[in-house]
């Protein structure tokens, strides 16, 4: 537990799913957690069912005033952020040229995109002058490859969210600041509940399970800042990388 024991955790888009998961587990190793989404609800809800201490603040990614206030308020009420989880993500149930609605490709882009350049740009400042800090930037196996069941907005963001991961990496690590990419595959998370076609129990059951994510996210944090994970995969056996 030392390794995260105190340790300041922002997991954005950490109300539910993935986010969530990882929250939980990081709390779990002792690390000071707040949470952000844009639901109040859901962030109360996550808060009340979570089991460890979380804290919790609303923020709407795409908005660059809205996460410059996150991060001064997080530094304020737990201190400065030690590593960033960004798991912000959305899609739509139309994700095909022919059916898409222009509109939703604005705000999917503005989302998972543009809410991860917010972030980074927003955090890094701070952690370049420390010399250390860590980012997860938790992105979608539709971010390496292009499959049509993940849609034109969401592959087009989410290939722009690993190339900002990317990046980011590149340009911080001669000040100790780490940034990894992390790809997972079908993940049984309230994203299914957007697909055109629903998806059963069963299938869900067989899918990689939030849980699973967060002990890689926690994996790689306990890590020595000499060690730097450009970026790892993890998929379900039915939907292996090709």
């Amino acid at each position: 537990m030392e390794a995260l024991n105190n340790k300041v955790v922002l997991v954005v888009g950490g109300s539910t799913g993935i986010g969530l998961g990882i929250a939980r587990a990081m709390a779990a190793e002792g690390a000071r957690v707040v949470i952000a989404a844009r639901t109040e609800m859901t962030l109360q809800a996550a808060v009340e069912q979570a089991g460890v201490p979380l804290t919790a603040k609303t923020c709407d990614v795409s908005d660059r005033a809205q996460v410059n206030e996150l991060m001064a308020w997080t530094e304020r009420e737990a201190g400065p952020i030690e590593i960033l989880v960004f798991c912000a993500g959305v899609n739509s149930p139309r994700r095909s040229f022919a059916d898409l609605d222009p509109e939703d490709f604005d705000r999917i882009m503005a989302i998972n995109a543009g809410g991860a350049f917010n972030c980074f740009h927003a955090v890094l400042p701070a952690m370049r002058t420390r010399k250390d800090g860590l980012i997860i930037n938790v992105v979608s196996l539709s971010g390496l490859r292009t499959f049509p069941l993940g849609g034109v907005p969401y592959s087009a963001s989410k290939y722009a969210q690993a190339s900002l991961g990317s990046m980011a990496n590149l340009e911080a690590l001669p000040d100790g600041v780490r940034v990894t990419n992390l790809f997972p595959g079908e993940t049984n998370t309230p994203i299914l509940d957007r697909r055109p076609v629903p998806v059963s129990e069963e299938r869900k059951a067989q899918c990689v399970q939030p849980e699973d994510i967060a002990a890689i996210a926690v994996a790689i944090a306990k890590l020595p800042p000499r060690a730097n994970v450009p970026e790892i995969v993890i998929t379900p056996p039915h939907t292996p990388l090709q």
